[in-house]
Formats: C-alpha cells, structure tokens, sequence
C-alpha cells in the first residue's frame, strides 16, 4: 500500500494511492484508517513529504564501497547521526544552497519510516515495527563536514533532507535497486543486499540508544558515487519498488 500527504485547500491531507487517484484518509498509518470519500487525481495535488519525522536519524558508512571512496575503515557498529526535522522537504521541493558551503553533495538512500514505539527490539523483531519505506536524499555540505571534523552543521541545513515521493508499506528491503541521477545522467547505482547492516540491525541499534516513535525516519546509508551538485541541477532518487524522489537545486 502506498500512502501519501499532499496539500489541499491550503491544508495538508492524507491519502492511499489507487492506480492513479488519491483516496483521502483520516488517520496516517493506522491500518484501520478510516476513507473520508473524497478523492483526487495525482496530478492535480502538490505532494509533501510522506512524513513529518519527530526525528532523523541517518547511518553513515554503511556500503562497502561508499567507504573505500572515502579511504574509511569499515565499521563495528553502525554510526549514526541526527539531522533535524526542519531539514526535511518532499518531492518536487527546492534543495537551498547555503551561501557559506563550496560543495554540496547528493546521497541516494533507503528511508525507514517506524510505526510503532519501540525500545531495545530485537534484530528479528525490527521490521515488525516498520509503517514502510521511502527514497531519502542525505545532502550533505561536504566542504563544512570536512572542516568541522563532525557532521552536524554539513547534513542540518533546511531543505537537506528529502523525502519521498510516498510511503510504501509492501516491499522487503533487503534487495532493492537504487539509483541516483543529476539531471538524467546516472551518478550511483547500488543495491541495498549492499549495505554492511541490515534494516533490522540498524533499528536494534538505534532503539538501544533513543526511543522511536511512530514517523521518525532512519536514513540507511548510501552507496558509492556521490558527488557534488550545482545551482540549476534536478537530482532524482529512485528506488525499485517505490518511486522517483525528484528536487531541484536553488541559491540560497
């Protein structure tokens, strides 16, 4: 099932997708969500993003190749780091270039959406928690992150976390086609049976640290190719199974 939210008479809704209409829901991710009987064509909506996430965690080096790019050493343990709430747009939305970076970079990713609260779960109870997926794009001020020696600053900037274009509730994660594109041309093209740790081992990992809540979202990682964007470029995310995350990149 795929549900999605999108702006209507100057408030946001949400909805399931049916072939190629939008039946409006009452109550995001629950099963039992109830139709109001309103409906809409897909082309007549402006899509948001899926979720609004009370936070973001995201994952680095987690792809074998994205780390030798880097000349990093493979991890233990998975790395993570948060990106706030305020960073998040939806498909079609604008990606602001910060006036103090030199390079900003694109990172094509899985997007985990939780639905249920969980705490120190099990690896072989995580995905049980799963409300779905999402493409997710970690753009990253690179020069900054070098600079700072920590990554805050370089992956907290407005509009640095795409999301989108919906939530798909009905894949298996573990073998998915991704492939991000800067202005058509193939920049990464990976596989998620790539990433060092799985979905589920990632969400044990993360609920030994923080709770999480229904609509957070944990970016999985990214794999090798990423690289630098300019003002004027669209960068795509697409991911097998899911859709095309698509933003275009503006002066700030």
């Amino acid at each position: 099932m795929r549900y999605v939210r999108y702006m209507r008479n100057g408030q946001p809704r949400h909805g399931i997708i049916e072939q190629e209409r939008v039946l409006e829901i009452e109550a995001p991710g629950d099963k039992k969500a109830r139709l109001t009987g309103r409906s809409h064509e897909m082309n007549d909506l402006q899509l948001l993003a899926p979720v609004m996430p009370g936070k973001v965690i995201g994952v680095g080096l987690n792809y074998k190749d994205h780390i030798a790019e880097f000349n990093h050493q493979i991890p233990d343990e998975p790395l993570l780091f948060l990106k706030p709430p305020s960073s998040v747009i939806g498909t079609n939305m604008h990606i602001i270039y910060p006036g103090i970076s030199k390079r900003v970079d694109f990172e094509a990713e899985l997007a985990v959406v939780i639905g249920e609260v969980c705490r120190h779960v099990s690896p072989r109870e995580a995905l049980k928690k799963v409300w779905g997926y999402t493409c997710g794009n970690d753009v990253t001020a690179r020069d900054l992150q070098t600079r700072d020696h920590q990554w805050t600053r370089a992956k907290s900037f407005d509009t640095f976390c795409p999301l989108g274009p919906w939530i798909e509730t009905d894949i298996d994660p573990g073998k998915l086609d991704i492939i991000a594109r800067v202005n058509g041309e193939i920049r990464q093209h990976s596989s998620t049976s790539r990433m060092i740790f799985s979905v589920a081992e990632l969400i044990a990992f993360a609920s030994e640290v923080m709770t999480l809540n229904p609509g957070d979202v944990i970016l999985t990682g990214t794999p090798s190719g990423v690289g630098p964007l300019q003002v004027g470029e669209e960068v795509s995310i697409e991911i097998e199974g899911i859709g095309v995350l698509k933003n275009t990149v503006v002066a700030g």
